[in-house]
């Protein structure tokens, strides 16, 4: 399916013909300006200035075109100037999550959990690999056939990878996951069926009452924006800080300190890693700490920061299930190079988490918490875990939609003893089972 997002042809690829000639008028409008003085004009007058230079241009040529043709042409030629090219029209389009370049006539997007295939098209390979080098230029980054992958980000926030040949056989491959500029709160996965009702007052209730908690899912299930929102419960007086591969988090609080981790450079020197970042955080006295996604060695860090004052801190774990995800921590444990046992390992966990919940995307695009795990402590050499809350599906209907509900197991969990001490009130029969 093909699909294009603002003006029904914005997003279509210009015939090869205008193709070659957008980019004529391109080059002679970059021999013809001063790039350094375009900081001194305003963005409105700067878009009108260089769109009277690429009329006169066009007009030079004497090439005939409709009207539309020429509006078209000067939109296009200042996405090439100033902006990501061909991807603009999808990056203007607030309702796509993803933008997937296979290579440069082979663009898809995301939309509602959900893949297609757009008619957005690159002049050829070296085309894409341009706005590839703008991308990353712009973050201090560079990619080349010395380091032919980088992660990057563009200034909305949206995470950026791209890899090239020689990595990459049949072109560059860009990848844009894209984050909302005004972010989604926990109404918006109520309306969305992410969630229930009841299950926002338990974890308005879990951060308040300062759980550690743990959010699990596989990819594209929405970790990263259900901690975004759990993150809006944490009181304005606490000091928050955030620690992550790829700046995502857009926390509402004012004392909120944002670290950012940092690859080696090319002659193999510079890398800052999470766990770097976690020990240095441990020195700035922080009230919470709040990590994108857990993927090694700081795994035991992070455990060892939950079980030493700093209650109500959250991070995220890529796994399937809430098992997996108990299996996972304590892999990333090993890898930080202590010979601890099992038992002493799994002990760690039991004592550092409160809560794991549990994200799935299912085949309609939906995402939903199909799972919320209470940690109880141990039992023999197990983790023991009660399940408080779960979605079970029943089917799907004619246009395969989920169906399904959310219901309580009936377990009243250990941690409602943490709600009455904050005197966080609930309604009673939350908890009950239907």
């Amino acid at each position: 399916m093909s699909t294009t997002s603002g003006n029904p042809r914005s997003g279509e690829a210009l015939p090869r013909s205008l193709q070659h000639f957008k980019s004529h008028i391109h080059n002679r409008l970059i021999r013809r300006i001063d790039l350094s003085k375009l900081d001194l004009l305003r963005n409105g007058e700067l878009e009108k200035e260089i769109g009277i230079v690429i009329e006169a241009l066009i007009a030079e040529e004497s090439i005939p075109l409709t009207r539309q043709e020429k509006e078209r042409l000067v939109i296009e030629i200042l996405h090439e100037t100033f902006g990501l090219g061909p991807l603009e029209p999808l990056i203007a389009s607030p309702d796509i999550s993803d933008i997937l370049v296979n290579n440069y006539n082979n663009v898809y997007i995301e939309k509602e959990g959900k893949i297609y295939k757009t008619d957005v098209a690159f002049r050829d390979n070296e085309h894409l690999l341009q706005i590839i080098e703008r991308i990353v230029t712009k973050v201090g980054r560079r990619i080349d056939e010395l380091s032919p992958y980088v992660d990057a980000r563009l200034p909305d926030g949206s995470r950026v990878n791209a890899i090239i040949p020689p990595l990459a056989l049949d072109g560059p491959v860009l990848s844009i996951r894209r984050f909302g500029t005004i972010p989604l709160a926990i109404d918006d996965l109520i309306e969305r069926k992410t969630l229930d009702q009841r299950i926002r007052v338990i974890l308005e209730g879990a951060v308040k009452s300062r759980l550690n908690i743990i959010i699990s899912g596989g990819t594209g299930t929405g970790k990263t924006t259900l901690l975004n929102i759990l993150s809006a419960f944490i009181p304005d007086d606490e000091r928050i800080i955030t620690i992550e591969d790829s700046a995502e988090l857009l926390l509402k609080q004012d004392h909120v300190v944002r670290l950012e981790t940092r690859p080696m450079n090319i002659e193999g020197r510079g890398e800052v890693t999470q766990r770097d970042l976690l020990r240095n955080t441990l020195r700035m006295r922080p009230d919470r700490i709040i990590m994108g996604e857990v993927r090694g060695s700081e795994a035991m860090d992070m455990l060892q920061a939950m079980n030493t004052g700093h209650d109500g801190s959250m991070c995220t774990v890529h796994a399937n299930t809430v098992r997996d995800a108990l299996s996972r921590l304590s892999t990333m444990v090993l890898m930080a190079g202590m010979d601890l046992p099992e038992r002493a390992i799994k002990e760690q966990i039991a004592s550092a988490v409160h809560l794991i919940i549990q994200l799935v995307r299912f085949q309609d695009g939906t995402r939903k918490i199909v799972k919320i795990s209470e940690i109880t402590g141990m039992e023999g050499g197990i983790i023991v875990m009660q399940d408080i809350f779960r979605f079970e599906q029943r089917g799907t209907d004619r246009d395969g939609r989920v169906q399904g509900e959310f219901r309580s197991t009936g377990v009243r969990p250990k941690f409602v003893e943490r709600f009455k001490m904050i005197n966080y009130e609930f309604p009673p029969d939350t908890f009950d089972e239907r």
